[in-house]
């Protein structure tokens, strides 16, 4: 089985940092790809940056220029830098992944708990 945790949710005022990291482990061959999503009280879950295997990142509108996603390959670990929060960015952040499991080579897709951000104003 695979699993994945993040940390580093917190409460922070608006215009500030943060960053959540979110760790793999168990029975991996490969891992894909790694993102984070959030969702906020009312809205559905969102995708909002991406990391590939081959490096390849992608960002929602709401949080380019903002967020930068960036992966440690060697022990699947992936991280999520917020700057300039805003209030509307609160929400919950989940981490999630995507591979092969071995030794079956059994394609595998996982969520975290996800851990809350809050931004004040």
């Amino acid at each position: 089985q695979v699993q994945v945790v993040e940390s580093g949710g917190g409460l922070v005022q608006s215009g500030g940092s943060l960053r959540l990291s979110c760790a793999a482990s168990g029975s991996i061959f490969r891992m894909y790809a790694m993102a984070w999503s959030r969702q906020a009280p009312g809205h559905k879950r969102e995708l909002i940056a991406s990391v590939t295997d081959v490096g390849r990142r992608n960002y929602t509108d709401a949080v380019k220029g903002r967020f930068t996603i960036s992966r440690i390959y060697a022990n699947h670990t992936v991280y999520l830098e917020m700057n300039n929060l805003r209030p509307e960015d609160t929400a919950v952040y989940f981490c999630n992944a995507g591979g092969f499991t071995v030794p079956t080579l059994d394609p595998f897709g996982v969520w975290g708990q996800g851990t809350q951000v809050t931004v004040s104003t």
